[in-house]
């Protein structure tokens, strides 16, 4: 997820969509729906203004650790193989072009 939210740090918002799109990296589309929401919430916000026209860019996007499920595997000779299945948050902003 760090490596798709450095791709996409300071890219406007129209470019960035794309590229999330058309990533194969499976966390492409979270990040992807994120940043549809943080446009219409933009656009919300600044009622008469559309994004594309404002010049939008991906002002800020940092990824931080989250909690972590503890899951456990049957392995050979009755041991147990511990499975983390690690999760994030992401906080986005988007701001016009300066």
């Amino acid at each position: 997820m760090r490596l798709l939210a450095d791709l996409i740090r300071g890219m406007e918002v129209e470019k960035a969509l794309a590229v999330l799109e058309h990533h194969p990296q499976h966390s492409a589309m979270p990040l992807f729906k994120l940043l549809k929401s943080a446009i219409n919430n933009w656009e919300q916000k600044n009622e008469g203004q559309s994004a594309a026209d404002a010049g939008l860019i991906v002002k800020t996007i940092y990824v931080d650790n989250a909690r972590t499920l503890k899951r456990m595997l049957p392995a050979p000779q009755g041991r147990a193989y511990r499975l983390r299945k690690r999760s994030n948050h992401v906080t986005l902003g988007v701001d016009v072009k300066i």
